[in-house]
């Protein structure tokens, strides 16, 4: 959560769109900046938790494969509405899983069955396997930039995420994008580790409402 706020910060300064995939070591749960703690920790026994910087509901966390994107404010998707960068976001996972003969389907209405749950029912846009939701994701938009973060819940098929990782790379790839390998500076670290530190490790800032 440090590194995806740290990178949504640094978008002035870098002036090019990232993508950013990772993983989790333990299992747990995020949760959207807007919602309150307590019916958080009431819905799910997944410990620990910590506050997303985006919005959306609860996403368990620990066998999905995680990733993010920040766009600064000159690039077109800043300028999206969020709904429709919603839906770009998931029609270019969707071409990513047809690569690898998965078929998948884009949402075209709203179920929800559990309250503040990301992974109980679905959205609009959504992507979905056999009606089953295996992505979904939260935005943020600043004057910095925009952030998505997203989380997929990868269907019951021998699949590897290495795999999908390539295939989304290679979806954007034609597109036209050109894709270079983005090392941290000095300066996103150090945001990385301060914003780690004073504020998502925090039961403060994690309970705050």
């Amino acid at each position: 959560m440090a590194f995806d706020e740290a990178l949504l910060g640094a978008m002035p300064r870098l002036q090019r769109p990232a993508l950013r995939f990772y993983g989790w070591t333990e299992r747990a749960a995020s949760f959207g900046y807007f919602q309150k703690y307590a019916e958080v920790d009431r819905a799910t026994r997944l410990r620990p938790l910590v506050r997303r910087p985006t919005g959306g509901g609860i996403v368990p966390h620990g066998a999905d494969w995680t990733y993010s994107l920040a766009f600064p404010v000159v690039h077109e998707w800043y300028s999206l509405t969020a709904v429709e960068s919603y839906r770009r976001v998931h029609e270019w996972i969707q071409k990513a899983f047809e690569g690898l003969q998965v078929p998948s389907t884009l949402a075209s209405d709203c179920r929800r069955a559990g309250p503040g749950q990301c992974f109980v029912g679905h959205e609009e846009f959504d992507l979905l396997w056999r009606d089953r939701k295996i992505a979904g994701a939260a935005q943020r938009r600043t004057r910095e930039g925009l952030l998505i973060q997203g989380s997929i819940q990868p269907p019951p098929i021998p699949l590897r995420r290495m795999d999908w990782e390539r295939a989304m790379c290679d979806v954007a790839s034609g597109e036209g994008v050109e894709w270079a390998g983005c090392t941290p500076d000095a300066g996103l670290g150090e945001r990385v580790t301060a914003l780690a530190a004073q504020k998502y490790s925090q039961e403060g800032y994690n309970q705050k409402r």
